[in-house]
């Protein structure tokens, strides 16, 4: 007897039907705030209209010409770049190497590994960053006593944070462990599907361990290499919370990335709308920016 036709049309319906009930929510919960988003970096919402409930005017672009035409604009912008970069960069080895470390250990040891990384995974990230600004402290920090103890060393009372340069490295620290687990686990994940005759094959055919990482290994976990790259880089171009902790909410200048500096435009300045438009054009930039990545990445694969 021949399969229904009508459940044969309906088939390929079904991932969509399976994903509709996820789009939804994520329309519920995301579509009105983004929406709103917009209007308001088109708009000139004041405090006058915030509190009288009036409409505000339309600005056009008046709002994306002021951030644009600001030359602190693009050195935040170019900053929260650098940042980005590094902070990627720093947790995509760190967590490679962590992901080979386990592929090698005994299970037990393993199984230590992986209990730390989730436990540092679910550690919230205001209890991580009042570690750091306890370990970081000028007065009774704990770095600052270790390196004291090495020869031509003192750094008693040394304030990290006055210097913007040290500021940044132990934020940067703060999120590369936070995001280092996630990195790891993923990749030790990869690592795990690939079948080990691929390797010993490599190796009795005379590849030196570098050799055979670049040419088996790598190419087996790429795809998932570049999902996590894109990931990390979205999640750290938009770093706010480690900063503002960090800071004891009140960052200073040479501390703002986009998103404090629009949160600040927004709530400090009361200058809603260019808070607005400037978390408009940095969802744009990070749009282009990871299209231009994943592009690239692809006709590498391609080539390859």
């Amino acid at each position: 007897m021949s399969a229904d036709p009508a459940g044969r049309r309906l088939r390929p319906l079904l991932p969509y039907l399976l994903i509709a009930p996820a789009l939804l929510a994520l329309l519920l919960v995301l579509g009105y705030p983004l929406v709103d988003m917009v209007t308001l970096a088109f708009q000139d919402m004041t405090r006058k209209e915030l509190f009288s409930g009036t409409a505000p005017p339309w600005a056009g672009l008046g709002q994306f010409r002021t951030i644009l035409g600001d030359g602190f604009f693009w050195t935040v912008a170019a900053r929260t770049a650098l940042f980005t970069v590094v902070c990627v960069s720093l947790t995509m080895v760190l967590g490679l190497l962590t992901a080979l470390l386990m592929r090698r250990v005994s299970p037990w040891v393993r199984a230590v590994l992986a209990g730390i990384l989730v436990a540092v995974w679910a550690m919230p990230v205001m209890v991580a960053a009042a570690i750091f600004r306890w370990l970081f402290d000028a007065d009774y920090g704990v770095v600052n006593w270790l390196l004291s103890t090495l020869p031509g060393l003192d750094l008693a009372r040394h304030n990290w944070f006055t210097d913007p340069l040290q500021g940044f490295a132990v934020i940067t620290a703060v999120v590369v462990w936070g995001a280092l687990p996630f990195a790891a686990i993923s990749l030790h994940a990869a690592l795990a599907q690939i079948p080990p005759e691929l390797e010993e094959a490599a190796l009795i055919d005379g590849a030196r361990p570098s050799q055979v990482f670049r040419y088996v290994t790598f190419p087996a976990i790429k795809p998932l290499f570049v999902m996590v790259t894109t990931l990390m880089s979205i999640w750290d171009f938009g770093v706010f919370n480690q900063i503002w902790l960090m800071r004891g909410g009140q960052p200073e200048r040479e501390y703002y990335l986009l998103g404090v500096y629009s949160f600040i435009e927004s709530f400090a300045v009361n200058r809603y709308s260019a808070g607005a438009a400037i978390a408009l054009v940095t969802v744009v930039l990070l749009l282009i920016g990871a299209v231009l990545y994943l592009r690239q990445m692809l006709r590498l694969g391609e080539v390859e």
